[in-house]
């Protein structure tokens, strides 16, 4: 098998090809090489197999081409600008989230005309498809109702993926994530960031902002769900889902609150004294319109596994991130 990870420099990605050489294989087939590409170049770390790396940009008209010329049986599509960045600028977040797919999605139909060409297609989409008027808890057949730029590039970008695979041109599976928390690292331009940094930045000692309101419900799940999300979308009878190709992951519903004293328990109060409170109403009025909780049902008959303890999802962050030790 080969394989591509695009997006592969991101955290989500790098984590995601430390697991796809450490296993070795997807679905009981062998990995026989890599690719890795990204807007910069990824690291390419030491492998029994060979491993190509390449510093593009999706959203140029040809990249796609020569991404796929090497015909990768499994494609991972992790690349977009997040949530804030494409509500900041609008049109660069059509051009990276929108084109940028559909380039990847018609570069893999074109390859297919000459020779047959089906490869299997993961796609990271969002909850940010769903927006208001929303229940309290979101059914797997709930309309989508982008609030944001970001949303509805995704849920276009899911249409696509459906309409494509269809039509036999890809064998497509679209995985609305959570949230990814804790989030190692620097803070992104996230709309969303605040949720990994008032946990993040405390368990490293020092102070984090908080600017919204304790009240605050959302949807989340670890990085390490992430991968095993991504893992299993490769590896799944695809038949199963029939022409409905988008999944909403498993997460795990919880508020600002909820999250702060599960870092008291987990981390003293020592931790929580760190975060500040500073109110932010742009970035209020996003969150305001997101969802809070998913059934997910789909999802999980379909296999896929969350955290179910935000308590467990700070652990991981601390084993993951941290080796284990505070502070």
């Amino acid at each position: 098998m080969k394989a591509l990870v695009i997006g592969a420099a991101g955290m989500v990605g790098r984590k995601l090809v430390k697991q796809l050489l450490a296993a070795g294989q997807v679905g009981g087939t062998a990995i026989e090489s890599l690719m890795l590409a990204d807007v910069i170049a990824p690291e390419a770390p030491e492998a029994s197999i060979p491993i190509e790396t390449a510093a593009v940009d999706l959203s140029d008209a040809d990249v796609a081409a020569k991404l796929v010329a090497d015909r990768p049986d499994l494609i991972f599509h992790l690349a977009a600008i997040v949530s804030g960045e494409a509500e900041a600028d609008f049109e660069k977040g059509y051009r990276i989230n929108l084109d940028g797919t559909r380039h990847l999605l018609e570069a893999i139909r074109l390859a297919g005309i000459a020779q047959p060409y089906r490869p299997r297609l993961v796609f990271t989409s969002s909850i940010a498809v769903f927006g208001e008027p929303l229940p309290p808890v979101i059914g797997d057949s709930h309309d989508h109702t982008p609030l944001t730029s970001y949303g509805t590039q995704k849920a276009i970008c899911e249409l696509l993926l459906a309409d494509y695979s269809r039509r036999g041109f890809v064998d497509g599976v679209g995985i609305r994530l959570p949230t990814i928390a804790v989030r190692p690292g620097r803070p992104n331009k996230a709309a969303s960031g605040f949720f990994s940094g008032i946990i993040r930045e405390p368990l490293a000692g020092q102070e984090a902002l908080l600017p919204v309101a304790d009240t605050v419900r959302h949807w989340f799940a670890s990085p390490r769900a992430a991968v095993g999300f991504l893992l299993h979308a490769a590896a799944m009878d695809t038949a199963l889902l029939g022409n409905q190709r988008n999944l909403t992951m498993p997460g795990l519903a919880a508020t600002v609150g909820e999250q702060i004293a599960a870092l008291e328990r987990v981390a003293g109060p020592n931790a929580v004294a760190l975060i500040r409170r500073q109110p932010d109403a742009t970035t209020a009025n996003i969150v305001a319109g997101w969802p809070q909780a998913f059934e997910a049902s789909r999802a999980k008959a379909l296999g896929f596994v969350g955290e179910t303890s935000f308590d467990d999802i700070i652990r991981i962050h601390i084993e993951d991130e941290l080796g284990g030790r505070i502070g």
